[in-house]
């Protein structure tokens, strides 16, 4: 995704069908709340790696995902 903000809707795009998260996250929506950052982009080399995104999800729970599981509300 894009630079992404807090206050942006989001909606949760896990590919991988085994990844742990994807029964429990993707498809839902949410908003940025938070932008979180830690050392993720040291170990894979990519800097986008070292932001996670606090979401607010549509049913009130609250989970971080990196820029790779999110995507603007209302795209393919």
């Amino acid at each position: 995704m894009q630079s992404v903000k807090i206050g942006d809707s989001v909606r949760i795009d896990i590919p991988d069908t085994t990844d742990p998260d994807f029964d429990r996250y993707h498809g839902h929506h949410g908003t940025v709340v938070e932008i979180l950052r830690d050392d993720a982009g040291q170990a894979t080399g990519d800097p986008r790696d070292s932001r996670l995104y606090r979401i607010e999800l549509d049913d009130g729970r609250t989970q971080d995902f990196r820029w790779r599981d999110l995507r603007p509300v209302g795209s393919q």
